[in-house]
């Protein structure tokens, strides 16, 4: 069956989706996978994968068409001007891709065509990134003078997550196209619908042929991706153990990594914030999204004497949150993305209270009627934990906050910093000084100030520790998918 159009209704459950191989619809050769909507149940449809062969045969056809193509070697303002026309596509298509996102993985339709906006956004910037960007001539040493100039890496292989398919594809695919790749992108098994749809875009943008395929498939077809010795550079984003394997089979090969990782991001209240704007943050860093982000703010620490009153107003912000079907207007969060996932986080709140911890608020599944069918859990806060426990350590992702205090700045900065991961932090304090002391203190690539979840396209992304490798978004995001090369010119 063809990719899906803008138009065009959700496919037949018993009809299997094509792949996007070298531009075009391509059957995978492999076993199908089942797509089951996580509001309730039922199976949206079935979309074929690819076997090792298809894999290596994919990427081969990558390759040739940065040989053969001339990508790379147009005019920066022409490829910005197929970038700038895959933004306006994803635009006019935005309700339809809405639509798949929500159903495949239960973020509310507000949110989900928030997000298929965004992705044009970020075509949108990277278009401009490649038309502006310069290269340039270091200070000679000598009767010569030197060009630095930057040239694609190849084919890249990349491998997105399924909690924001929409944005996490645009961020890798612009500036790897930008940069002048060729892609390969490896869908996530729970929302290979929206992601074929989103690489339609790009291609009906008048893309070189080849340069883009969206492939699908589980651990078989990652590994035989990453694994494939005609790719030039591996990106991915998702969870800290396969990003820890896939760096391990990419320095046999010194393949350069993109790895954008897990989080276990530290909220903190100082007793001299603003308490109403706090909690509702700290709501939103952790519930937004049914907790599925990569920087939820997870780990909660208030300074104890304000502890009682923040905790009257961050229960009244979670008891406020609508829970219902995303399709629903009126919801604020939707289900989890699968039923699985549902399974774990529930386990994790469970191991928590064993543990010592007490339920503030939320802790199981919402009961009957519209929620029976769905992957729905409560928003939920556990207090009387400590930062070692294991729930206030390893990443849930999912609608869990510990909630925890301190009394004095160094023993806080300790407790933030002891984890193994640091991608992102949020501080609230009305001291600017604190909040200057304090945001360097703190092991995170990300750090808010008084907000949160405050996300920039322009401003470089990553983590510290187990949180990844390298950079995404802004002009380094571009320049991560090339290689510098130094030209010197005797005179």
């Amino acid at each position: 069956m063809s990719l899906l159009a803008a138009e065009a209704v959700i496919p037949p459950v018993n009809h299997i989706q094509d792949l996007l191989i070298a531009g075009r619809p391509v059957a995978g050769d492999g076993p199908a996978l089942d797509v089951v909507d996580p509001a309730n149940g039922q199976l949206m449809g079935r979309v074929g994968t690819s076997s090792p062969a298809q894999v290596a045969a994919t990427v081969r056809a990558g390759a040739q068409a940065v040989r053969e193509s001339g990508w790379a070697d147009r005019p920066a303002h022409e490829r910005a001007r197929v970038l700038s026309r895959a933004a306006d596509e994803i635009e006019r298509q935005a309700d339809h891709l809405a639509e798949l996102q929500m159903r495949e993985n239960g973020k509310t339709r507000k949110e989900s065509r928030a997000q298929a906006m965004s992705a044009a956004g970020i075509f949108r910037y990277y278009a401009a990134v490649c038309e502006c960007s310069e290269e340039s001539m270091p200070p000679a040493r000598g009767a010569y003078f030197t060009m630095q100039v930057y040239e694609p890496v190849g084919v890249v292989a990349a491998l997105t997550p399924w909690n924001s398919p929409l944005t996490m594809g645009a961020q890798k695919i612009a500036p790897a196209l930008a940069a002048g790749n060729a892609v390969v992108l490896k869908a996530a098994e729970t929302t290979s619908f929206v992601t074929l749809a989103l690489g339609q875009c790009v291609v009906a943008a008048g893309l070189p042929e080849g340069l883009l395929s969206v492939i699908a498939g589980g651990r078989e077809t990652a590994v035989a991706l990453v694994e494939d010795p005609g790719v030039g550079l591996i990106s991915f984003t998702g969870g800290t153990s396969t990003g820890q394997s896939i760096a391990r089979g990419a320095a046999a090969r010194l393949v350069p990594l993109i790895l954008e990782l897990g989080g276990k991001s530290p909220h903190i209240v100082f007793a001299d914030a603003d308490l109403d704007a706090a909690a509702s943050a700290v709501a939103n860093g952790i519930f937004g999204g049914t907790g599925q982000s990569c920087v939820a703010g997870s780990r909660l620490f208030v300074e104890e004497s304000v502890a009682d009153a923040f905790r009257e107003r961050l229960i009244a912000q979670a008891a406020a949150l609508r829970l219902g079907p995303p399709a629903d207007p009126e919801s604020m969060i939707g289900p989890l993305a699968s039923f699985a996932h549902r399974d774990r986080v529930e386990a994790f709140v469970a191991k928590g209270v064993e543990a010592g911890g007490e339920i503030l608020f939320g802790g199981q599944r919402p009961a009957g009627g519209e929620f029976a069918e769905g992957a729905y859990f409560q928003p939920t806060i556990i207090g009387g934990i400590d930062n070692a426990s294991a729930i206030a350590q390893e990443e849930i992702f999912g609608p869990v906050l510990c909630f925890m205090t301190f009394k004095d700045e160094d023993a806080l900065i300790a407790a933030a910093n002891d984890s193994v991961y640091g991608l992102a932090a949020g501080i609230w304090t009305e001291n600017y000084r604190r909040a200057w002391r304090v945001a360097r203190a703190l092991e995170a690539g990300t750090v808010w100030i008084n907000t949160y979840k405050q996300l920039s396209i322009a401003a470089p992304f990553g983590g510290f520790k187990l949180s990844g490798l390298g950079r995404e978004k802004g002009l380094e995001g571009m320049r991560a998918y090339q290689q510098v090369k130094s030209l010197y010119w005797a005179t």
